[in-house]
């Protein structure tokens, strides 16, 4: 259902404190669309929120002009003359997070292949055999993992220091060790 509405404000608004004309002027427009159209929640547009704000909380216009949509049970409110707005829904590609973590894969078992001493060209063929044997993993965790930006958990300075002091220290080969990788050569 769609329904062309002017709305007075002015009598409602001039009911509050000159300070929460604007708001109540809101509360006006949602009373009126909620008491015309039966809905049960109303949804009020970017643009007719801009007009009421517009001239601060004192100065609210005194009707405006509102195209209301009825979609299951819930009104949306916008100005006449305001531009639709489409939204488009773009499909990330899980390819590219599965190419983009396999570079990640790739690099970090080159610099420790590289830390422990083999040819840059060797390193680089044992990454790509890492890589193409752990292809499946990759795709389960590409399609399992999708992160929620309100989940995340912002970490601490506290906790920053301590990862970086965890990358700074590298373990120290012992003796023993050092004994087996030379009678191994």
């Amino acid at each position: 259902m769609e329904r062309i509405y002017n709305i007075p404000l002015r009598k409602e608004y001039q009911k509050a404190p000159s300070y929460k004309h604007s708001s109540k002027a809101m509360r006006a427009i949602k009373e009126f669309i909620l008491k015309h159209t039966k809905a049960d929640d109303v949804k009020v547009g970017k643009y007719l929120n801009q007009l009421i704000w517009k001239n601060g909380p004192k100065n609210p216009p005194h009707k405006v002009n509102v195209k209301v949509v009825v979609e299951e049970k819930i009104a949306k409110v916008e100005l006449v003359d305001a531009p639709v707005e489409e939204v488009k829904e773009e499909k990330k590609k899980p390819a590219a997070k599965k190419e983009k973590i396999e570079k990640e894969v790739k690099e970090e078992v080159k610099e420790e292949l590289e830390k422990e001493g083999l040819k840059e060209e060797v390193a680089e063929k044992v990454a790509e055999e890492v890589v193409e044997e752990s292809g499946e993993e990759i795709v389960e965790e590409v399609t399992e993992a999708k992160p929620k930006k309100s989940a995340e958990k912002v970490p601490t300075a506290l906790e920053l220091a301590k990862k970086k002091e965890k990358k700074e220290t590298k373990k120290v080969p012992t003796v023993a060790e050092l004994a087996k990788k030379k009678s191994s050569k």
